[in-house]
């Protein structure tokens, strides 16, 4: 059976789940009475879909509240224990790897420190990474107590560009740190013991973050952001929601980035991704510390990125009366900031975002004193107009946004699918969102 514009009973019973279980999720707990004027549906629907979702175990009572002149009413809740998501960061100093219950409360992680010398592409060779991986998956699973049949799927934030093959499925172009198509999600199907009903969701690392600080962080609310990642290098993603703050929650609408590889400079400093002149040869950790030794600065014998990008700031910033600062240290991230300035106004001037929002593990550690002056170059060398209408911040998640960002890539799946699982695994042509979105595209 056909409604008037092409879906199915089917296809409109789907979207009336997820208009409930979105509500719920974002702005509950809330009321079957409640529930009817925020997603535009009718008392019998919502009475209908409440029941569906409740017996399915997908949502249950959280309490009531009094209401005028009648009996409480009962509040209702997404169910953290209906379901759970892993979340992975392929970082550029460690691989981490978290399980969420269905609300996003941490149940376990563990970690995989990435070797801080010899060759980049040894430090991420792929079966390397693969194993990592196999092994922090069991160990999260195993340590939480949570079987199987519960996970919603396996979410992966990667450096690169990811690519859909039918043979197989998320490939990842990652030129910064030598992986030519590599084909992850089939090596992870082969490797990782989970049922091929198991989904994974793969893609750039920018991009979960930014949806994380979307959903949940410093993006919540805005019509239009761009997130950057600084870490080792530096990479962003654009978000935007045309219908208004809030209305959009579809994973379509982020964008990621490939800002790090911008031109700054002509024929300038060699980039890790082979070119020249990129603003990652002048911005990321890796750079900033390269040029911070060149300088004159010593980082501290054998120290990894983060341990090293501690001493410089400890260096440019010492506590007060106990040193004088260090002029090179300064001078570089000085240098460091105008150049981070440069490429936000780009980022203004081509996107007109309301919001920018620095996340990152180098990012966060650099902190607000130095995004300070990171603000003063971006009003310098953007076009005033949109430049006056664009706040730059600090994302608000933490070291973890980029695996939470990833574990929302099946839980975007499950809300879109009315909050049921996906049918298979490796033949899935993708996510539901993909799908959605390129309705949209072709309407």
């Amino acid at each position: 059976m056909h409604a008037k514009s092409g879906r199915t009973v089917r296809d409109l019973r789907r979207e009336n789940r997820t208009a409930v279980l979105r509500r719920l999720y974002f702005e509950g707990p809330m009321s079957r009475l409640m529930l009817g004027p925020a997603t535009g549906l009718s008392s019998g629907s919502i009475s209908n879909v409440v029941a569906e979702l409740v017996a399915e175990g997908l949502v249950e009572e959280a309490g009531s509240v009094d209401s005028a002149g009648g009996r409480p009413r009962t509040l209702l809740r997404v169910s953290p224990g209906a379901g759970c998501m892993i979340g992975v960061d392929i970082g550029e100093t460690r691989l981490r790897i978290e399980l969420f219950d269905l609300t996003l409360t941490e149940l376990a992680r563990t970690e995989r420190p990435l070797a801080s010398t010899g060759p980049r592409t040894a430090r991420y060779d792929v079966g390397l990474v693969v194993d990592h991986l196999r092994e922090g998956i069991t160990e999260v699973l195993d340590t939480a107590g949570v079987p199987t049949e519960r996970l919603l799927g396996v979410g992966v934030g990667v450096p690169g560009i990811v690519a859909r093959t039918p043979e197989d499925g998320a490939v990842v172009h990652g030129q910064t740190i030598g992986w030519d198509a590599v084909p992850l999600e089939r090596l992870l199907r082969e490797a990782v013991d989970l049922p091929d009903s198991v989904p994974y969701w793969i893609d750039n690392g920018a991009r979960t973050l930014g949806q994380a600080e979307m959903w949940f962080g410093a993006g919540r609310g805005a019509r239009s952001a761009v997130v950057v990642l600084f870490g080792s290098g530096v990479g962003a993603c654009v978000a935007d929601d045309p219908l208004g703050p809030g209305s959009a929650l579809d994973w379509g609408h982020v964008r990621a980035l490939e800002w790090g590889h911008m031109t700054v400079r002509v024929r300038g400093r060699r980039c890790r991704c082979g070119s020249q002149g990129c603003l990652e040869a002048y911005a990321g950790a890796e750079a900033l510390l390269e040029r911070w030794r060149e300088a004159g600065g010593r980082p501290p014998a054998g120290a990894d990125e983060e341990t090293a990008l501690t001493a410089l700031l400890a260096a440019a910033y010492p506590p007060a009366g106990e040193a004088e600062a260090d002029a090179t240290a300064v001078s570089v991230l000085a240098e460091t900031a105008e150049y981070l300035g440069a490429g936000f106004a780009d980022l203004i001037n081509l996107f007109q975002p309301e919001r920018i929002l620095v996340g990152g593990w180098a990012g966060l550690q650099l902190g607000e004193r130095f995004l300070t002056a990171v603000r003063r170059h971006a009003q310098e060398y953007a076009l005033r107009y949109p430049a006056s209408r664009t706040a730059i911040g600090l994302g608000t998640l933490g070291p973890e946004a980029v695996t939470v960002g990833a574990a929302l890539l099946p839980l975007a799946d499950f809300f879109a699918r009315g909050g049921r699982r996906a049918e298979s695994g490796p033949e899935l042509p993708g996510p539901a969102w993909q799908a959605t979105l390129q309705d949209r595209v072709s309407t």
